[in-house]
């Protein structure tokens, strides 16, 4: 009873009210009935769902049904609640709506929420401390914060010409690579990302380097790191394609689950 799980795929009953899932919930966790009542009103007003209680959940948004698959995971009051991937598939609206219940269970309940996610911008929001893990391997654990200034002061994103010698390239990359205010360089698609210790000088460092060089830039931008960042420092590699093909498959499941709603 102190553990919680809401899944990535919603558990609800579509057929049925909120209440009614609500109620079949607490029922399977063989709650008394002298309390259910209350949790039920407790966790209808935690997720902003109580004017809707009585409606069928077909006639729910998606980010309503995700709201009272949570409100489901939480009639027991459980003191540790997993949250598997809560807004892959849904619009950023709908996301953010999301991340504000979550806020609201980690704020006024004070329960520990253990998160998957894909998403980076979601893990920083949400997170106080966030863990990256690739192929099973857990590459790093720390707070948000400091996880992005682990890996240098800013980040600078860089594009030489189509039509730049491979030649040059190579002795530019190796010559700011030697350079002091240059953590590290890798490469993302086209785009060259450096990792700098020298936040404020590293533009006029980086631009004096590559003066000596007779290579032109097609763009060049400064950026503080952000957590996808720290995911390219660890991983060496971009988010896997496996990302999206499960938010694919999640939408071919809603889509399937209305038309069998429909026969």
């Amino acid at each position: 009873m102190n553990l919680g799980y809401v899944s990535q795929d919603l558990a609800i009953d579509d057929e049925l009210t909120g209440l009614d899932n609500l109620w079949l919930q607490a029922g399977l966790y063989h709650m008394d009935r002298s309390i259910r009542k209350k949790r039920i009103d407790e966790v209808l007003e935690l997720v902003g769902l109580r004017e809707r209680a009585a409606d069928r959940v077909d006639t729910y948004s998606g980010g309503m049904r995700k709201r009272l698959d949570i409100a489901c995971g939480l009639i027991h009051r459980p003191g540790i609640l997993f949250l598997d991937e809560p807004t892959l598939g849904l619009d950023i609206q709908t996301r953010h709506e999301i991340w504000h219940y979550v806020n609201r269970l980690r704020e006024e309940v004070k329960m520990t929420i253990l998160l998957t996610t894909h998403y980076m911008d979601e893990a920083d929001t949400l997170c106080r401390r966030a863990a990256i893990i690739d192929r099973g391997e857990l590459k790093a654990i720390d707070t948000p914060a400091r996880l992005k200034q682990n890996i240098g002061g800013g980040v600078v994103v860089f594009k030489f010409t189509d039509d730049a010698d491979p030649h040059l390239v190579e002795k530019a990359l190796e010559v700011l690579r030697e350079k002091e205010f240059v953590k590290e360089i890798s490469s993302n698609s086209d785009d060259y990302i450096l990792l700098t210790n020298d936040n404020e000088e590293a533009l006029p460092k980086f631009f004096a380097v590559l003066e000596r060089f007779p290579l032109r830039l097609q763009k060049v931008t400064l950026k503080m790191p952000s957590l996808d960042d720290v995911f390219l420092y660890h991983t060496g590699e971009q988010l896997r394609e496996g990302s999206v093909s499960k938010e694919q498959i999640a939408r071919s499941r809603t889509s399937m689950h209305r038309l069998r709603g429909q026969r």
